[in-house]
């Protein structure tokens, strides 16, 4: 294993939306070479230090609204999207049922990103995300359980539910572009803003966020490959525990120069509970 736990923080800078922004709009980038966002409205660059998440005490779902755990993938090749299917998909729902204790799981989702343009072209992959935000809003997180689970959807939607990302490095540990993770209780719910979100197929919601400076950024460096990162970005619960999970990623200034560039895959889980 590859952790660099002899650093503290990292000091990083990162890209917020302005609090003088207009209307903002966040339009998806396709895979390949040229992967890259397209952001309407007003940006800000703000530097913050990031705390490395493996000292002290462990960040936790419904607290901060991440965790990291040990998970060993039976996939070897993560850019075989039959083999994530059939296998990658069910690990991932076994382990975000084992983490939440929903009631049942279901991957619909994964997006592979690549830091150069040289393997997004070859592998399809995106861009890292280099932006501030959380997937979904109040509105768009039912809006994907009745997108994807129709015939379900009226059952489903009046308990409780979340979506929970499972980020990991593929290839190799993920040293030079790595995310950083705002902890949900330092996150001020009038700085998450609604943005439409523009896809190829479709027209979703996620957040994009100001930044307050007293927001506590957590990084979790140098994951390997049985390591993998739960990060909430939509809860139903109102009563008080992390409902969203604002992130970004950034260069890590102490990566080796040698270090390979970061390839990664997400996948977005819904997790029902039965109350």
């Amino acid at each position: 294993m590859l952790h660099m736990t002899t650093t503290d923080s990292y000091s990083a800078t990162l890209k917020f939306l302005a609090p003088s922004s207009r209307a903002p709009v966040y339009r998806a980038s396709q895979g390949g070479a040229e992967a890259r966002l397209d952001l309407e409205g007003e940006y800000a660059e703000h530097p913050v230090t990031i705390a490395n998440g493996r000292l002290g005490d462990s960040p936790t779902l419904e607290r901060e609204g991440f965790s990291l755990v040990r998970h060993a993938s039976a996939v070897t090749d993560f850019y075989d999207d039959l083999v994530v299917e059939r296998i990658y998909a069910k690990e991932v729902e076994a382990l975000v049922k084992k983490a939440t204790g929903a009631q049942r799981t279901v991957c619909f989702d994964h997006t592979r990103r690549a830091a150069t343009a040289q393997t997004r072209g070859a592998r399809g992959a995106r861009e890292p995300s280099a932006v501030v935000h959380n997937d979904y809003t109040e509105k768009s997180g039912p809006q994907r359980v009745r997108d994807i689970m129709k015939g379900e959807v009226d059952e489903l939607l009046s308990r409780r539910f979340a979506i929970v990302n499972v980020w990991r490095p593929i290839s190799h540990p993920a040293v030079t572009s790595m995310l950083a993770l705002c902890a949900a209780d330092s996150a001020k719910p009038g700085d998450l803003i609604p943005t439409p979100r523009i896809a190829k197929d479709r027209i979703g919601e996620l957040m994009l966020a100001h930044y307050d400076s007293q927001q506590r950024w957590v990084t979790f460096p140098a994951m390997d490959l049985d390591e993998a990162l739960l990060l909430k970005t939509y809860d139903s619960a109102t009563d008080g525990r992390a409902r969203f999970a604002i992130h970004t990623a950034f260069d890590n200034p102490h990566a080796p120069a040698d270090a390979k560039p970061r390839e990664s895959i997400e996948s977005r889980i819904f997790a029902f509970f039965s109350d």
